[in-house]
């Protein structure tokens, strides 16, 4: 393809993506293709020679198309957002042009600069302790790892960098019984093993119990464990639910732990002044991660992660052979020794195409009226004689569930909802995911898609009341 190929298509492409933004409400929102078929409609060997452009697009049209999930429609409730604006997908355009890998700052200065500028930015709109410094990650799970590889490495004074475990840490991490997946991946990665990881129980807003923890270190301490971490959660990814991270950060700092708090979702609502009670107690944090690709517009991935002491951060991962060697004669941040990390994207160039673009007060007004949408329809539901929630609702997540009168065992209940989730999913109409919650199969509602409207959540509640009461 040269130059003029690439023009003529990239301008018909553009086209595309803007009908696309437009008209996504036109498509099923979660792909009706079953398992295998689009791998059947698929060559098995590549081609031999070249393709037109145009042959491509069109299987594209007529091949991938229906088998992709559409997360920027309006009407996607499932899992979490992952949304995107028209500003976000401009500045991935300009990444991908350049296609600079931003390993150090000689390899993109304005990449470096740009990013420490865009991290000090966002430490400012969700109001963090100045004493945090902040990197932009792929994923919260990255950056989950790199705090529980700084905090071992600060512990043990970087020896098992050096020489590796002995067998005899026993280091355990903390964590709540509602805390992400990624949290038990991310200690059996580091090298601490499963066994060590212990759940501590939740209340019944499905918060960690302060008094838990407390009694689990001194347990594991007389036992011969060496506590080494917490992992406290703004908004659970089951519920939202919120850990009380001043009592938390209290106990870490009385027993000398590592605090590190998971925002991923639920750090972006940190923009509005009204909702900063979820950080208080911030000021114990060892480090703190949110995804601008969660609900910051800012399509997948940028993660933003912040840390108290930025040279343990450096001195874990820093590595130097002499290829990587430069001779800036003054002090820059070469973000490849700041994570795992050492081929690097320029993610800071998207995040700040939608800061500038929206400013403060336009994502406040987003983020602001999601969480009206989901306190909207947790009150409806509240009215509903035969539906209940499940969880508080402290940002834009409702949980729920069918509960017709007649019906009150719980393994029915059960049954019922899930056939009632599969049912709302084939209409196309929307997209629904579910968890469990104290064992009761749940609903879940996520209001935070960059297009939706109340209309959308109206009609969506619409689809799922009528399906349910249609069982």
């Amino acid at each position: 393809m040269d130059i003029q190929e690439f023009r003529r298509q990239a301008h018909e492409l553009v086209d595309w993506m803007a009908n696309y933004l437009e008209n996504v409400r036109e498509f099923p929102v979660k792909s009706q293709s079953q398992p295998g078929e689009i791998l059947e409609k698929l060559p098995e060997s590549p081609p031999d020679n070249p393709e037109k452009f145009e042959k491509v697009f069109a299987d594209f049209e007529q091949i991938i198309l229906p088998g992709i999930t559409h997360w920027q429609h309006p009407s996607f409730f499932a899992y979490f957002p992952a949304n995107s604006s028209p500003p976000s997908l401009l500045g991935e355009m300009l990444t991908s042009t350049l296609a600079a890998q931003c390993m150090s700052w000689q390899t993109s200065p304005a990449a470096a600069e740009l990013e420490e500028c865009v991290t000090n930015w966002l430490k400012q709109m969700l109001d963090l302790p100045e004493l945090l410094t902040g990197v932009i990650q792929d994923t919260a799970s990255t950056a989950t790892l790199s705090a529980l590889l700084t905090a071992r490495e600060t512990r043990t004074g970087f020896l098992i960098n050096e020489k590796g475990f002995d067998g005899k840490e026993s280091f355990t991490i903390y964590c709540s019984e509602e805390t992400h997946s990624s949290i038990e991946k991310d200690v059996k990665i580091a090298g601490f093993g499963k066994n060590s990881l212990r759940k501590i129980a939740v209340d019944n807003n499905y918060a960690m119990i302060p008094d838990n923890l407390e009694q689990a270190l001194e347990y594991d301490k007389k036992a011969g464990y060496n506590p080494l971490c917490v992992v406290a959660t703004i908004g659970t990814t089951g519920s939202t639910a919120v850990d009380p991270l001043r009592k938390i950060g209290e106990i870490c700092h009385e027993h000398s732990l590592w605090l590190h708090v998971d925002a991923a979702f639920s750090g972006t609502a940190l923009i509005l002044p009204e909702m900063r009670w979820m950080s208080d107690g911030m000021e114990y944090a060892d480090s703190f991660v949110f995804n601008p690709h969660k609900w910051m517009l800012t399509n997948f991935d940028c993660s933003a992660y912040f840390v108290r002491d930025q040279k343990a951060l450096v001195q874990t991962f820093e590595i130097l052979p002499e290829y990587l060697k430069t001779g800036e004669k003054k002090p820059v941040k070469n973000y490849r020794d700041w994570g795992i990390q050492l081929g690097r994207r320029f993610r800071a160039l998207k995040l700040w195409f939608v800061i500038r673009n929206y400013g403060l007060e336009g994502l406040r007004a987003i983020v602001r009226g999601h969480i009206e949408l989901a306190q909207s329809l947790s009150q409806i539901i509240e009215t509903e004689p035969d539906f209940e929630l499940l969880a508080p609702v402290p940002v834009s997540l409702v949980c729920f569930r069918f509960h017709p009168p007649t019906v009150n065992d719980e393994t029915e209940l059960n049954q019922l909802n899930e056939t009632l989730l599969d049912r709302i999913n084939k209409t196309g109409k929307l997209f629904l995911t579910h968890t469990k919650l104290s064992g009761k199969y749940t609903l879940r509602m996520s209001i935070a898609q960059t297009q939706v409207t109340a209309n959308d959540v109206n009609a969506a509640w619409e689809t799922i009341r009528e399906t349910a009461r249609a069982l």
